[in-house]
């Protein structure tokens, strides 16, 4: 049984990989983000989609600990 969920762990990781490896060559053409009168350099779609994606990932986290507090608070005071 161990060695079957090992196997489907590799698989669905190298699917992700492919799947990630995918996006990537066909994001390749280059964009310029401009915001509040910022312009980034020109990089690939894949770049701004992949630092946005991680970006939410690091704060996503960050907002259920601070929200998770709050609520506890409001429970225990009604």
């Amino acid at each position: 049984m161990r060695g079957v969920k090992r196997i489907a762990l590799v698989l669905f990781t190298l699917l992700v990989v492919l799947t990630v490896f995918a996006f990537v060559l066909e994001n390749q053409q280059g964009i310029t983000l401009s915001f509040l009168g910022w312009n980034t350099a020109q990089l690939p779609a894949a770049v701004f989609i992949t630092l946005a994606l991680i970006i939410g990932m690091l704060i996503g986290p960050v907002l259920g600990v601070l929200v998770r507090p709050a609520a506890r608070r409001k429970q225990s005071s009604s």
